[in-house]
């Protein structure tokens, strides 16, 4: 699959990494970076952004019958909460933005460095919760997960989104507020 990275920060970085180790097709892209040509020649466009850059990306390139994976957590700039939520998600606000688009939740409970150090903890593969209105987008994105070494959980609906950007929230308070580090990460178990 030809893949889309917009955003070559800390997360972008570590998606495209982990997405060179296996046999996908990938394209890395700065914010400012003309994104026309690699949204137009991508199967999937993972954006990488914080919330905030999703209006301005939206405008300056056909999203079109793309797959696009929103990766974002909208927290506020000072870490007091999220901007979004309870009623919406960033994920439902971008899929207003690219009506043309099919928007995916997912890898937002990651922490960045997990990229390099092979999504597993303690020898267990890492969980992606992946939330989307389309079946079969949320497949591919479970596939694409998959292709990574994540165990992949299906989350429903788009609109549950809701649910996974504060829990993508209380990872980051309790790996860099409370002090638990990076090296965590949660986990959905079953008996």
């Amino acid at each position: 699959m030809k893949i889309a990275i917009i955003g070559n920060g800390n997360v972008g970085s570590g998606l495209a990494a982990a997405f060179a180790r296996t046999d996908h097709d990938v394209t890395t892209l700065g914010h400012d970076d003309d994104l026309a040509p690699a949204v137009a020649a991508a199967d999937a466009v993972i954006l990488a952004t914080p919330f905030g850059a999703a209006a301005d990306i939206a405008g300056r390139a056909d999203f079109t019958g793309k797959l696009v994976i929103d990766v974002s957590n909208p927290v506020n700039a000072d870490f007091s909460g999220l901007s979004v939520g309870h009623d919406t998600s960033a994920a439902e606000e971008i899929a207003a933005l690219l009506p043309g688009a099919t928007v995916v939740k997912a890898f937002n409970t990651i922490f960045a460095q997990h990229y390099a150090a092979g999504l597993r903890i303690a020898g267990n593969p890492l969980q992606t919760f992946v939330a989307a209105d389309d079946e079969l987008a949320r497949e591919r994105v479970k596939r694409l997960a998959a292709d990574l070494g994540l165990a992949p959980v299906d989350a429903g609906p788009l609109k549950n989104a809701r649910y996974l950007e504060p829990l993508g929230f209380l990872n980051i308070q309790f790996g860099y507020v409370l002090g638990r580090g990076v090296e965590i990460a949660p986990q959905w178990l079953a008996a």
